[in-house]
């Protein structure tokens, strides 16, 4: 390590442990780099386009929003299979396609609460 400082401090004047690289500058300091400007306060990778800071959403708004989502896809596909077997317009692979819709929002709200089971098991197995 000694001999690799040695060697670095006994450079010629102008060249500097980076002067061989296309593009970078001769000397620590030496360059156009742009000044870095910190974030006005409040500002974070949060916040809104028009500066006011966001706070998260709470988890559990987000579990009812999506629980919601699939719930309302589910009344779909129920008033689509109604409307099939009624005979009242609705062509049999728009109530196909509204029945996959609720059964693939089903299994994914399925998984993320397994997920979550999961993780709540994991947690409490922890030994501090």
């Amino acid at each position: 390590m000694s001999s690799m400082m040695h060697a670095v401090s006994a450079m010629a004047p102008g060249m500097g442990p980076l002067s061989g690289i296309q593009g970078l500058p001769l000397q620590p300091g030496e360059g156009s780099a742009p000044p870095v400007s910190p974030r006005a306060p409040g500002m974070g990778p949060l916040s809104g386009i028009h500066g006011t800071p966001e706070t998260p959403a709470p988890f559990s708004d987000l579990m009812n929003d999506a629980v919601g989502a699939v719930n309302q896809l589910q009344d779909q596909a129920n008033a689509a299979v109604t409307g099939l077997m009624n005979g009242s317009g609705v062509d049999v692979h728009q109530a196909m396609i509204a029945t996959q819709k609720a059964s693939m929002g089903f299994e994914l709200s399925l998984a993320v609460r397994n997920k979550a089971v999961q993780a709540y098991q994991q947690v409490m197995s922890m030994q501090f």
